[in-house]
């Protein structure tokens, strides 16, 4: 299992931190997109690094469109000298449409599309052959030589696809590189419908397991000192809250018998209540998404859970802790 970190967005920190996230051991370096650009701190934490896989976890997809995607992978795949994973997500219908102000529409069907008319276009700047693809929501049937970059001298990268619900999971086993699990999932309800969805995928494609790349961010509770767990207990809590409240991860809560508190926390964030919500979020259902303990103990617990599942991993911890825990739960997940 390769163990990845976080790469700051700010374009002044994304150099220096992603050389000291390479130099930490760890293997790749994601960037998240929330109120930056997701692609242009890249660049420069390519710039900064030799070994590190760089990768959007996530960048919007329907905020664009095939042609753009394309591009801007290639770009970052030539510069990183073959290091750059573009890693895709949905988003949901209100920030496509309000924020964005892009179509939404079948999302399913719409993301399936749009890698394969991704991949439909790096094909034909590698081939030289006519560009032809003729979709529902994507058409792509125009590419003169001016406007081929040509073969990729690193191949092209890989396709990273977040999903949380089944159907949009079986897409990601039918036509991505990777599948990107969403933190609000546990361990169970991973095993017992996300990976089936993912199977079906695999086999509607006529691949094997060994075809694509899971990876996770994984809640985690840890710290040096008793005052320092429960700090992380709590921000831990409220970020659960947090995504609860959102209708299209009740499937996960409902798993576990949970699925009341799925309204009273909706209603909590439409009455923005935010700093409440932890409170609806008990130790039994913190430690059921959370690996909780010392770090040894939390790199143990990982291992326990997701070892013989995901091929990649961060640790989603929304609080401080010093750079010698997070070292030494990374030792201890190594060592596992």
């Amino acid at each position: 299992m390769k163990i990845d970190s976080g790469i700051p967005v700010e374009l002044d920190q994304a150099g220096p931190m992603a050389a000291h996230v390479e130099a930490q051991g760890y293997d790749g370096g994601w960037v998240f997109e929330l109120n930056r650009d997701p692609f242009l701190p890249l660049t420069l934490a390519a710039e900064h690094t030799e070994t590190l896989t760089l990768g959007t976890n996530i960048a919007v997809a329907f905020a664009r469109n095939p042609m753009l995607l394309a591009n801007i992978g290639r770009d970052l795949a030539d510069y990183s000298q073959g290091r750059f994973v573009l890693g895709l997500g949905t988003q949901i219908k209100a920030h496509i449409t309000k924020r964005f102000g892009m179509p939404w529409s079948h999302p399913a069907a719409r993301m399936r599309e749009m890698i394969q008319a991704v991949h439909a276009i790096w094909d034909s700047w590698e081939t030289g052959d006519r560009l032809d693809f003729r979709g529902e929501f994507y058409s792509h049937t125009l590419m003169t030589p001016m406007f081929s970059p040509g073969p990729a001298p690193h191949g092209r990268p890989p396709i990273y696809m977040a999903a949380v619900g089944p159907l949009m999971t079986k897409v990601a086993g039918e036509v991505a590189d990777g599948w990107m699990s969403h933190g609000f999932q546990t361990e169970s309800y991973l095993r017992e419908h996300s990976l089936p969805a993912l199977e079906e995928g695999l086999a509607a494609s006529g691949r094997a397991r060994d075809d694509i790349a899971i990876t996770m961010p994984a809640f985690t509770v840890t710290g040096d000192s008793e005052e320092e767990l429960a700090a992380a207990a709590t921000a831990v809590k409220g970020l659960i809250g947090f995504y609860g409240s959102t209708p299209a991860y009740l499937p996960v809560l409902e798993h576990h018998g949970w699925g009341d508190a799925q309204p009273e926390l909706n209603a909590m964030s439409k009455q923005g209540r935010w700093d409440e919500m932890g409170d609806v979020i008990d130790d039994e259902m913190l430690e059921t998404f959370a690996v909780v303990g010392t770090p040894e103990e939390v790199g143990d617990g990982l291992a326990s859970r997701f070892g013989d599942v995901l091929d990649r991993i961060t640790f989603y911890a929304p609080y401080e802790a010093s750079e010698q825990v997070w070292t030494r739960v990374a030792d201890r997940l190594r060592a596992s």
